[in-house]
């Protein structure tokens, strides 16, 4: 076999990222002598609905000008809610967390369903969810509100809901973060982080919804940049280059024959130890399938030719390989067909982007979802009194390495404003509110209600110091949790309190409206608080 012809076989097992909204030079290289088998898109890639499809179609012309057999795998993160990879143009679903506070599997397939139609409609055909981590751990980093519930049998029925509606819309799905990233306190995006619980802990809680969605189908699994003693002995060997999970634990005990892929191998956990390009060599001799590496070209370009030199020194073995495309052609076989890449006629399916029926859907789902934690018995507020109100609203911001922030355009002054137009809004800083708390208490002196957002206060939060103060001036606070529930544990003298679970724009109407009463917040909370 030709250099050139072994390149061509190892670059099928890669998933790439790129730069730009159109294909450029670098990802051309890579599919034209590379033929890589999975393009990621990030927010980076992202414009208008018809721009997305056109840069999918380009992709796949690309690949079809470039000899391949099936199309290219093009996948990205819409788990909906605080990771969303598009915004523009498509529906603002509800993620994980606030589907499960509806307490509804039945919402979940729906959304599901609807998700995977807009993403298909774009030239989609991979979406990496559902998020199948229990957050049993309040000071998760990276996890939280991207997870249906700190119960792993709810998990379970959640996320297998999510992949069924997924996968009826004909898009292929990935659970993550096998095996569980749902109990760490450190971000993979930055450091690696160990589980240390014995397997028959994993066994009842982490490994269950990965269990069930195995036995109902799943197409891929994605492994975490997560060390796990229990499974694997040798010292901060993370789960992705893991041969004892991904043979042992995956192939063998759960009987997983699909996909299996790494998460991004730049990540710090990976990228700051072995090395991405020593990493991917490590991952495809433990099992994977497919290696991640989403941002840079010269790693990406230095990962194959790393894998090319393995297979040559007789440290991989080609039969392994094979045993990968074949796995990932079936795949291709099932969600890919060079019939549906026809632009511009398939402009026609952009149609069912942010279509009504989608938005009714959402709106539904976020009715049900969002939260009265509590009411004492202050809620709803008359607005026939006229009262004065002043919102406090933190300043938007990406909390994890993962999310995105360009979602977040309207706020909850915006919601608050449909109902009361004349309220006063405030925008504050955590790192300037220590300062500014003398300030704000001066402020709110000639305001009837305070309303204050909040995305996620920890144990030494200024804004703990802030709600005190305010309520020993004997003022009424309404505290809306934007995005994680747990704010409410340091925050319950309040006289009520919302969550929205994320810091979406329908879901703060909702909370505005039930503030208001005009709406009604039939959520439950998912997590203990």
């Amino acid at each position: 076999m030709s250099k050139k012809e072994l390149e061509r076989k190892i670059g099928q097992l890669f998933v790439v990222g790129f730069d730009g909204t159109t294909v450029n030079p670098k990802i051309k290289k890579l599919i034209h002598d590379y033929h890589v088998g999975s393009i990621i898109l990030f927010s980076r890639n992202i414009g208008e609905p018809e721009e997305v499809l056109q840069l999918t179609s380009d992709l796949q012309k690309e690949a079809k000008k470039a000899g391949y057999e099936k199309p290219l795998l093009i996948c990205l993160d819409q788990e909906n809610g605080v990771v969303s990879r598009i915004h523009k143009g498509l529906t603002t679903f509800p993620g994980s967390m606030a589907l499960g506070a509806t307490d509804n599997p039945q919402y979940a397939y729906k959304i599901g369903l609807a998700t995977g139609k807009e993403l298909k409609a774009l030239g989609i055909n991979w979406n990496l969810a559902p998020v199948l981590d229990v957050n049993n751990n309040p000071d998760n980093p990276v996890i939280g509100v991207r997870s249906f519930s700190e119960n792993a049998e709810k998990v379970a029925a959640f996320g297998e809901a999510m992949m069924k509606g997924l996968q009826d819309a004909g898009v292929m799905t990935s659970l993550k973060h096998f095996p569980g990233h749902g109990d760490t306190n450190v971000d993979s995006h930055l450091d690696l982080p160990v589980i240390s619980h014995e397997m028959e802990r994993l066994e009842n809680i982490e490994l269950v919804p990965f269990k069930a969605c195995i036995e109902a189908g799943a197409d891929s699994v994605m492994a975490a940049h997560v060390y796990f003693p229990a499974i694997e002995p040798e010292e901060d060997i993370p789960a992705t280059l893991s041969k004892r999970v991904y043979v042992d634990l995956l192939r063998k005990k759960l009987g997983f024959t699909g996909v299996i892929t790494t998460d991004c191998m730049e990540m710090k956990a990976i990228s700051n130890s072995i090395g991405t390009e020593k990493g991917a060599v490590k991952a495809l001799q433990a099992g994977t399938d497919f290696v991640m590496i989403s941002h840079t070209y010269a790693v990406q370009e230095g990962a194959i030719q790393e894998i090319v030199s393995a297979v040559e020194n007789g440290k991989l073995s080609l039969s392994c390989i094979e045993k990968s495309i074949q796995r990932i052609q079936m795949l291709k076989e099932k969600y890919t067909s060079w019939r549906d890449f026809h632009f511009p006629e398939a402009k026609d399916a952009l149609q069912i982007v942010g279509s009504q029926k989608h938005r009714q859907l959402a709106q539904t789902v976020y009715r049900e979802s969002v939260t009265m934690v509590h009411n004492h018995q202050l809620l709803p507020l008359n607005t026939e009194k006229q009262p004065k109100i002043l919102v406090l609203e933190p300043a938007q911001g990406a909390m994890m390495q993962v999310e995105d922030n360009k979602g977040n355009q309207k706020s909850l002054g915006a919601a608050v404003r449909e109902h009361v137009p004349g309220a006063a809004v405030e925008i504050y800083d955590l790192d300037e509110i220590k300062k500014a708390v003398k300030g704000i208490i001066t402020c709110v002196q000639n305001y009837d209600y305070i309303i204050l957002g909040t995305l996620t206060v920890t144990e030494n939060s200024p804004v703990i110091t802030l709600v005190n103060q305010l309520l020993k001036e004997n003022k009424k606070v309404i505290g809306v949790g934007m995005r994680n529930p747990y704010d409410f544990h340091f925050l319950r003298n309040v006289q009520a309190f919302i969550n929205t679970y994320e810091p979406s724009f329908p879901a703060l109407q909702i909370a505005a409206g039930a503030i208001f009463g005009e709406e009604e917040a039939k959520g439950t909370l998912p997590v203990n608080v």
